[in-house]
């Protein structure tokens, strides 16, 4: 208690206001209504965290024991089925807490991510939940300064609790799948195509697939790998000028980086080249029902979306998460599928 004032934990403060750290949790979180908490107790709280300059307070919306009710999250788009299902099982999640969940989709564009985060912040959400971003560094800023809370989903960050999925890990087992479908060839032709270079997720999957070659004691070139965006139309382009470069033929193994990626791969095969595509050794990081029915037997990661959403909630429930220095980051692990059976 006589230490630096910015050093003063959640069980100082259970400790000055003689009551337990969930209850201190739970008041310093906004949420002590919601467990029937009594208000004398959370002032004695908040007032203890005044005295203590107890870092990870909720400054002036705790302070004032009162709550917006909303809780905010950005993503992408709403155009596959891990965003639509990120975006559902949040909204679930935020409504089983009284809450109203509010989810801007942000198109890719930085610009629109801040804009959309300073409105958020504007109408004094409860929470961010960052998702689908480059580089959420500047949108946890924007919340710290607000005193908001904020956890970014699908990607790590530096600035916020982070709950990601194990990219690196599911690309090297379904890369490992991909070559054990051309056994005993070493000069296989190899192509992974779609995503940003400059992505996480896109740099941890390429990590993984570099692991799997490694593994496997074959090489894997340089120009193996074309970040073609994440818009079927301009992958088709990308990939139709790949084929070319191979004087029309097809690569044995390719590995689409998202299910956009996988679209775009039939645009640039319409028709009969469809049936050159069953012959191939294909793997889709991502998943949709319709895709698992295709006459193929594709290896697809079916990310937990639900169980992303529930690690994130996690971090935001601990209270210590949000002290300086901090920011833990949780991978959950996606299941891979195979084709029909998906």
């Amino acid at each position: 208690m006589t230490g630096p004032r910015q050093r003063a934990t959640i069980y100082d403060l259970a400790k000055a206001a003689k009551t337990s750290s969930s209850t201190v949790s739970l008041v310093m979180s906004g949420r002590w209504q919601d467990y029937r908490i009594r208000p004398e107790t959370a002032e004695r709280v908040l007032a203890a965290a005044g005295r203590l300059g107890y870092t990870a307070n909720l400054k002036a919306r705790s302070l004032r024991l009162k709550r917006s009710g909303l809780a905010g999250m950005i993503v992408p788009h709403y155009r596959n089925r891990f965003f639509a299902g990120l975006t559902e099982h949040f909204e679930i999640e935020a409504r089983r807490r009284g809450l109203c969940p509010i989810v801007v989709s942000t198109q890719r564009d930085p610009a629109t991510e801040l804009s959309s985060v300073a409105s958020l912040v504007a109408h004094e959400v409860e929470f961010l939940f960052v998702a689908g971003v480059r580089d959420p560094r500047a949108a946890n800023r924007l919340c710290r300064e607000a005193s908001i809370p904020s956890i970014n989903i699908d990607l790590p960050g530096t600035e916020a609790p982070s709950a990601i999925s194990d990219n690196r890990a599911a690309a090297e087992e379904m890369t490992r799948e991909l070559i054990a479908k051309l056994p005993g060839r070493s000069d296989f032709d190899f192509l992974f195509f779609g995503g940003d270079a400059l992505d996480n997720s896109t740099i941890e999957r390429m990590e993984g697939v570099r692991r799997a070659f490694a593994g496997a004691g074959l090489p894997v070139r340089d120009d193996a790998f074309n970040y073609c965006g994440y818009r079927p139309p301009e992958i088709a382009e990308a990939l139709k000028a790949e084929f070319a470069r191979r004087d029309g033929r097809m690569p044995d193994a390719i590995f689409a980086n998202g299910i956009t990626a996988l679209e775009g791969l039939f645009l640039a095969v319409p028709g009969v080249g469809l049936g050159e595509l069953s012959h191939k050794a294909i793997a889709c990081y991502d998943w949709d029902p319709f895709a698992g029915n295709l006459p193929m037997n594709i290896i697809f990661a079916r990310q937990d979306v639900e169980g992303l959403i529930a690690a994130g909630f996690r971090l935001l429930d601990d209270e210590e998460n949000f002290q300086v220095g901090r920011n833990p980051t949780v991978r959950v692990k996606a299941g891979i599928r195979h084709g029909r059976s998906a």
